[in-house]
Parts: structure tokens; C-alpha cells; sequence
């Protein structure tokens, strides 16, 4: 069965452009604009790997990983950061905030597909 990727990014292009590669590698995709439709889906249905920009309206990434942190089901759920921020002290409120890894955009491909791979159970 298909792994499902939920992809958290208040870009549009951006989303299309990681749902088309994750789905060219054989996942299911999710898509999500900020950090509070990403919870309510999180909540709908099962998913196996997150992927999540930082800067987003309504609810930022740091805010939207405490959220999924704090669900007993979600504690050991992948969720990577996508973002352009490339500071070692977000980096470092990302970990603190439960982020298993760090992507900066704009992001190669097959990097991506990598990360994701390696961080899925």
C-alpha cells in the first residue's frame, strides 16, 4: 500500500511542485494551506510522513509540529521542515518544537525523495 504525505505550505506552486514529486515516486498526497487545515486532515485520516513549510497565515510550522506533538497517536510521526529559513537557530526551534528533519527550499527532487525514504518507518 502507498505511503500518504501530507504536504503543508501556504504556496500553492509549492505544494504542486512536492505533491508532484512524491506522487512521480509513488505516494498518496495530501495537501494542506497552514498549519490549522493541516491538523483537521491530520485528524481526518491516517498519514505516514509530514512535510511543512514554516512561514504560513493562520498557523505558522513551529505552532502546527507542538499541535501534532502533543496527539499520543502522532508523537512519532516524520515531519520534516520545508522551508527557506536556513538559520541555525530556527533550525534549532524546529527540533525543539519536534521536527525529525530540515529541507531548504528551493529543494532538489531527489533530495526530497531521499529525506522522505529515510525518515519512513
Amino acid at each position: 500500500m502507498a505511503k500518504t504525505a501530507l504536504i503543508v505550505d501556504d504556496s500553492t506552486t509549492m505544494r504542486q511542485m512536492v505533491a508532484f514529486t512524491l506522487r512521480e515516486a509513488g505516494y498518496q498526497v495530501i495537501e494542506a494551506e497552514h498549519g490549522q487545515d493541516a491538523l483537521d486532515k491530520i485528524c481526518a485520516q491516517p498519514v505516514n510522513v509530514v512535510i511543512t513549510d514554516l512561514n504560513m497565515p493562520v498557523m505558522d510550522g513551529f505552532t502546527f509540529i507542538k499541535n501534532v506533538r502533543a496527539m499520543p497517536n502522532h508523537k512519532f510521526l516524520p515531519i520534516l521542515m520545508l522551508t527557506t529559513e536556513s538559520q541555525l537557530s530556527k533550525k534549532e526551534q524546529g527540533k525543539a518544537a519536534g521536527a525529525t528533519g530540515w529541507i531548504v527550499k528551493p529543494f532538489d527532487p531527489e533530495k526530497l525523495l531521499q529525506v522522505v525514504a529515510k525518515v519512513l518507518p
